[in-house]
Formats: structure tokens, C-alpha cells, sequence
């Protein structure tokens, strides 16, 4: 076992602090920001007010935006549990020709520029579906998400059903049970919290994407990140942007604070 000095341990934790205040140190400055009541945000602040807040809330742009983004995150993250899960269990249940292809496939998506995803989808939408009919609208919007959402739920779930031992399945099946009350009282409940931190990360990684929405969504739909870049270079919005950046740090940290949560209680059983 490695073992650090005194003055190597006390080295290192300042090194780490002073990461730590890098990353999340404007994070901080934004949040309080969203309780400055004053027109123009500043520091130190003077004046903490929920007035912005109120303002942020009564806005019909953002009101309508929060309710979009949650819609799609909530789309995406649908179909990312149902294929996800169905491609883990494809690939780690059985063997069959090109199956090291289609692990990459499934993966590929998170690990592609969001740039180029959307460029393609985009790609797709315009010169080859709409030209023979098929205008996806919203629907394409969830689908372009969900594209790299399935990842998330995929690889959570499939490295839980390699933990997971088929004597348990095998002796449901030798004392009755068919093959859906096996998968519903001895199969899910052991893969059921991997599936439920996969599917909260799916949900936070599409409430804040802004890149491959840009170049999907259809025409008049602005998810929360779209609201926010549209409003970037207004002055007379920038203490509600504070209040929005908000909104958008707490939906995207709680998903991902609740899934390491879930991903512990894995470990430690």
C-alpha cells in the first residue's frame, strides 16, 4: 500500500481545494447572485432579495422553457430505460456475430462531439426523412437525446447483470416461475437501483444539453440551455439568467447526487 508523508497528504489536499474552489467557485458566485436584488448583479451583495426569482418564475419564456426542457429529459430518459436496458441484456445474455460492434455503436454517442451528433441528426431530419414525408417535430427532439442517453442507462445495467448469477434465475425457473415472474421478482429487483441511477443520469445529461438541441429542436421550441444562449447578450435579463443557472445547476447535480447515492448501495452489497 502507498503510503504519503505528512507534508505530501497536506500538498495534495491544497492542490485538491484549489481545484475544487476553481470548479465551483463561479457556480457559487451564480447562486447567490440569484438572491441579488439589485438590477445589476455585484459583490458583495447588499441587497438579498427573492425578487428575481419572482420575476424568473412569472416570465412566460421560462415558464414555457423549463416545462419543455422537462418534457424532453423525461422523453429521453423513457426510451433510453426501455432500449438501454433491452441492448444490456442483449449483449450480456448472449453471444452472436458482431456483438463487439454493436457495444461500440451503443457507446458511441456520448463519446462523439455533441457538434457532430447534431449535425447528423440534423442531417437526417432535413434531406431524408422530411423530403419523403415524415416531419418528427418534437418527437425528433426526444429522439436526438435519447441517442445519448441510452449509454447511460445501458452501462449501468449491464455492468450490474454481470454481477448478477444465473443460479438465481435458474432456480426460480426449476420451482415454477415462468419467464416474466422471474424477471419481475428475481431479475429486476437485483438490477433495479443500477437502472434507477442510469436512468437519473439520463434525465440530468438531457436536461442540460444545449449543443445537439440547437441544430434538433424544431422551429419555436427552446428548452431551459436554449432560453439561457438566447438571452445571453440581453442586459435587462441577466439577473433572471443568475435565477435560470439556478434552476439548471440543481436539476442537473440533484439526478447525479441521487444516482452516486444509488451506485454506493450497489458496491457495498
Amino acid at each position: 500500500m502507498l503510503r504519503l508523508s505528512r507534508p505530501a497528504k497536506i500538498a495534495l489536499a491544497v492542490v485538491v481545494a484549489v481545484v475544487l474552489l476553481f470548479l465551483y467557485a463561479p457556480l457559487g458566485l451564480v447562486v447567490l447572485n440569484s438572491f441579488n436584488g439589485a438590477r445589476v448583479a455585484g459583490w458583495p451583495i447588499d441587497d438579498w432579495s427573492l425578487r428575481w426569482w419572482g420575476a424568473a418564475f412569472g416570465n412566460d419564456g421560462v415558464r414555457a422553457a423549463l416545462g419543455t426542457s422537462l418534457v424532453t429529459a423525461a422523453g429521453a430518459t423513457a426510451v433510453a430505460m426501455v432500449l438501454g436496458t433491452l441492448a444490456a441484456f442483449a449483449l450480456q445474455r448472449h453471444e452472436f456475430f458482431g456483438r463487439s460492434s454493436v457495444n461500440l455503436m451503443l457507446v458511441l454517442p456520448i463519446a462523439l462531439p455533441g457538434i457532430v451528433t447534431g449535425v447528423a441528426l440534423s442531417n437526417t431530419y432535413k434531406n431524408v426523412l422530411e423530403p419523403i414525408g415524415i416531419q418528427l417535430g418534437f418527437f425528433g427532439l426526444v429522439v436526438a437525446h435519447a441517442t445519448f442517453c441510452i449509454v447511460m442507462v445501458f452501462n449501468n445495467v449491464q455492468a450490474r447483470l454481470g454481477r448478477i448469477s444465473p443460479s438465481l434465475e435458474e432456480a426460480s425457473a426449476d420451482l415454477g416461475a415462468g419467464l416474466g415472474q422471474t424477471f419481475r421478482l428475481v431479475t429486476f429487483p437485483a438490477f433495479r437501483t443500477a437502472f434507477v441511477a442510469g436512468a437519473l443520469l439520463a434525465f440530468a445529461l438531457s436536461f442540460d444539453e444545449i449543443v445537439v438541441t440547437i441544430f434538433t429542436a424544431p422551429p419555436g421550441v427552446e428548452t431551459l440551455p436554449i432560453w439561457m444562449y438566447n438571452n445571453m447578450a440581453r442586459p435587462t435579463q441577466a439577473s433572471i439568467l443568475n435565477v435560470v443557472a439556478t434552476v439548471v445547476i440543481a436539476f442537473s447535480m440533484i439526478p447525479v447526487y441521487l444516482s452516486q447515492r444509488l451506485a454506493r448501495s450497489i458496491h457495498l452489497r
